[in-house]
């Protein structure tokens, strides 16, 4: 066997034990918004910040904005029965959960905790 062949040989079994990224995975993500209700029943944080791989607990208040971003994200909220969020409604919020990319993105949510008391100058109703 020649050198090449042994690193070429090598080379091949390195890649074969590299493992393969997991398809359609389902990131967990932060985002700060306005959240409106748009329809019965139908939530959405809009004016949102783009989405920051997070944990799916709480958001600390140190890491609460003191202001109200003006992102340019919308996303429609799932899984809001176990919130309150009729008590939030019109105020900038942060929200954790599962970020499904489609259009509209949405987010399967697993926290939420109120930031600000207004929402962001412009955010859409």
């Amino acid at each position: 066997m020649t050198l090449t062949s042994i690193l070429a040989l090598s080379f091949l079994l390195a890649a074969a034990q590299t493992p393969a990224p997991a398809a359609n995975k389902v990131e967990i993500v932060s985002v700060t918004g306005c959240l409106r209700e748009q329809g019965a029943g139908n939530w959405m944080l809009v004016a949102a910040t783009d989405p920051v791989p997070s944990a799916a607990n709480q958001a600390p208040a140190a890491e609460l904005p003191k202001t109200p971003p003006a992102g340019k994200n919308s996303f429609r909220l799932l899984g809001v029965g176990e919130f309150s969020l009729g008590q939030h409604r019109d105020r900038t919020m942060v929200i954790r959960g599962l970020l499904i990319k489609a259009n509209p993105s949405r987010i399967n949510m697993t926290s939420s905790v109120e930031a600000v008391a207004t929402c962001a100058a412009g955010a859409p109703k």
